[in-house]
């Protein structure tokens, strides 16, 4: 009789220890309540749920002291929640000589015709690590200097990617786009992909663009706060794209990707397809150039490489945000707009919560 009376004290004494441990884990949960959801960065094409508003405001870009530590990607870095948008932008002076020395209040922001809400963040950026696509036209137009362009290309990249730091990738087109080398460090193996290139056939100029920006810049792995850049050698001319040239531009927006233009018309005079590709250039916060003499086109290379490494990053809230999916138009202003001028991209595409 004994023995049983203890084995009922002992499975009470269990069953009142396992109580209270519950109580207790109860009683910490409530207090430490679920945690909130993780920022996420999207993209303009992409959609995220949204966001609580955060009690601090987001990490700043880094600038050339600091490079790539944040360890999340900022191109794009449209965040659903915070509504902040990153804007990359160059100054020049009325003669095209770049400044770099500018500071915040330089500037004002205007997102869809409104002045933003807040300047979030601010930096003259410099070195910072780069994502670049080298598009070369390899159509039947080009032929006759497609020899030089491709040793100027690869001096370019000889002199622009570091290895362990920056990323590249060639691509050639003439009906269709042909990805020779795809992102690497390598400048051998980028200088191997540029020679693979062989002239011949129609000019898809707009699929390529388009392809590049979708496909292969979009999903590149991030790499931290860095530069996504396309250089586009080419005479302009299409005559065999699927898409249009607005839709090219598109996808180089949602890329949130700068392109360069470089004109392989050496005419002496600007043809219809020198305007497609200032469109292009203008419309992505790039620069369009012409070399009409073909060894002209080694310092347009050197340029785009000394901008890509010197401009500025401004971060801002709208006014009145919408997560509708419409395309928005920025304009950075210098406040002294005789002696300066600002090339940014146009606009983006807002992201759509569902």
């Amino acid at each position: 009789m004994q023995r049983a009376l203890r084995r009922i004290s002992l499975v009470g004494h269990v069953a009142l220890l396992l109580g209270w441990s519950f109580l207790a884990a109860s009683s910490a949960q409530t207090q430490a309540g679920t945690p909130p959801p993780a920022a996420t960065a999207s993209s303009p094409s992409q959609t995220a749920p949204p966001q609580q508003e955060p009690q601090t405001p987001p990490p700043a870009a880094q600038d050339s002291t600091n490079q790539g530590a944040t360890g999340e990607s900022d191109l794009p870095r449209f965040r659903v929640g915070t509504n902040e948008v990153s804007v990359v932008f160059t100054v020049t002076d009325k003669h095209g000589k770049r400044i770099t020395d500018l500071k915040q209040q330089d500037f004002r922001v205007v997102d869809d015709n409104k002045p933003a809400a807040e300047i979030r963040s601010f930096h003259s950026l410099t070195n910072l690590p780069l994502q670049v696509g080298l598009l070369i036209d390899a159509s039947n137009s080009v032929r006759d200097r497609f020899k030089f362009e491709q040793e100027s290309a690869i001096e370019f990249l000889n002199q622009t990617v570091r290895r362990r730091y920056d990323q590249a990738f060639v691509e050639g087109f003439d009906v269709t786009p042909e990805v020779t080398q795809d992102f690497t460090d390598n400048t051998e193996a980028l200088a191997h992909g540029v020679r693979e290139l062989r002239p011949g056939g129609g000019t898809a100029l707009y699929d390529a663009l388009y392809f590049s920006c979708r496909d292969k810049l979009l999903k590149a792995p991030a790499i931290g706060v860095s530069r996504r850049a396309i250089i586009l050698l080419s005479d302009g001319e299409d005559n065999l794209s699927h898409v249009t040239r607005e839709e090219a531009i598109e996808m180089a927006q949602r890329a949130d990707a700068i392109v360069y233009t470089i004109s392989t018309n050496i005419s002496g005079t600007k043809g219809s397809g020198d305007k497609v590709l200032e469109r292009i250039a203008e419309a992505t916060g790039g620069r369009a150039f012409f070399p009409f003499q073909i060894r002209d086109v080694s310092d347009a290379f050197a340029e785009i490489q000394d901008e890509l490494r010197s401009q500025y990053d401004i971060s801002y809230k709208p006014a009145d945000f919408k997560a509708d999916g419409h395309f928005r138009t920025i304009e950075i202003v210098a406040n002294d707009r005789k002696n300066f001028r600002v090339r940014a991209r146009r606009g983006y595409y807002a992201p759509t919560v569902q």
